[in-house]
């Protein structure tokens, strides 16, 4: 078998990109597959403006005439030079159980970015930690969640063989919505609110009463997420995209935002209720009906996925995350939702696994980000 690896420049090779996972992932019952629309936008150059600050390669594997694998090249220059790496990354890779084609594909991207001056290859990672990255090692017989990677386990074994090793592990918690909230949140939920006497908890009954929080609430991650691994500060324009992404699917009563005396943003957490089985019934179409399904999912779902959430600096152990969480789960049990999915926590963030724990948290899902030198 003689693999051929080509860049992705034409209309019809973009569109091969974008549908080959759904055809290696045919079979396979937890896969979901992506927003069509949101892919169209995000490998667009044209259109993400995370493409001005990375060079890229967008690349896919031919047998014969035959689509067999795919990959994404990025360096994130931003990034490198505020942490002063030399880091290349690889994501979005898809094959089907053939070594000869992942290695052929990996090391197009090893060859691309030694050529540009870096000294390691890590992924799956993507422009910014709020892209899917790593891949799954534990848990694959859970269901999947947007912004999540989905792989079979074979494609862990294929990235090792490669010559990758561990770089950042990555878990996932879930835990059940209680009857009633525990005494002890209680106790900081009053304290907070004794002690904070001018902040305001806002609730959301309409996407238009979230748009004027879009900048503010990015502006916050950027502050509180700075120091967090593989996170890039968003642009404005980045900030929007991003929201534009997610505002049509996104339910407003599962945001709430904490005001200080000054009308300023401290805190947000943002979740919503699952829409896996919507995604998997309009086959990751939105238009012209597939909205609606999805839209019916989240009203059927029990189970809620945990997307976002910062609090400023000098308001962190204030007891603010705790008057958020009450409001979020008494949101939550009005819904008909039973379970919580806490979206990625890196291994090393030993105090939120303990908040997590305190509350019945089991980790349930873990992903892995390889490294590998180029030298």
């Amino acid at each position: 078998m003689s693999i051929q690896v080509r860049e992705v420049k034409s209309r019809h090779d973009f569109r091969r990109f974008i549908n080959l996972p759904a055809t290696i992932h045919k079979n396979h019952k937890n896969w979901v597959p992506p927003i069509y629309m949101d892919d169209r936008v995000f490998f667009n150059s044209k259109k993400n403006e995370a493409f001005a600050h990375s060079d890229t390669v967008i690349l896919l594997a031919y047998d014969g005439k035959k689509v067999v694998g795919r990959i994404m090249g990025i360096i994130n220059h931003q990034y490198n030079e505020v942490h002063n790496e030399k880091d290349g990354r690889f994501c979005f890779l898809e094959t089907y159980n053939d070594f000869d084609v992942a290695q052929t594909l990996i090391k197009y991207v090893e060859d691309w970015a030694r050529v540009k001056g870096m000294i390691n290859l890590v992924g799956p990672l993507g422009f910014s930690d709020k892209d899917p990255q790593g891949l799954l090692i534990e848990g694959y017989d859970k269901p999947v969640v947007i912004s999540t990677n989905c792989n079979f386990p074979y494609m862990v074994d294929l990235v090792e063989k490669a010559g990758y090793t561990k770089k950042l592990d990555l878990v996932v918690f879930t835990y059940d919505i209680p009857d009633d909230v525990p005494d002890f949140y209680k106790r900081i939920h009053e304290r907070a609110l004794k002690n904070n006497p001018g902040f305001r908890l806002i609730n959301f009954t309409s996407r238009k009463q979230m748009k004027p929080y879009i900048r503010p609430i990015f502006k916050l991650v950027n502050e509180a997420f700075k120091d967090i691994y593989a996170f890039a500060s968003l642009s404005e324009k980045e900030m929007h995209e991003f929201a534009n992404r997610y505002l049509i699917i996104l339910d407003p009563r599962f945001l709430k935002v904490i005001e200080n005396e000054k009308k300023e943003v401290v805190a947000f957490i943002l979740a919503m209720p699952d829409i896996s089985e919507g995604l998997k019934k309009c086959k990751g179409r939105l238009l012209p009906f597939g909205i609606f399904q999805v839209l019916r999912a989240q009203k059927k779902s029990n189970q809620m996925n945990l997307l976002l959430g910062a609090i400023k600096t000098e308001y962190r152990n204030a007891g603010l995350d705790t008057m958020m969480g009450i409001s979020m789960l008494e949101t939550a049990r009005k819904a008909g939702i039973r379970y919580i999915d806490s979206h990625l926590e890196m291994e090393t963030n030993i105090k939120m696994h303990a908040e997590l724990g305190k509350i019945g948290g089991t980790i349930y899902k873990r992903f892995r980000i390889f490294t590998k030198p180029l030298l």
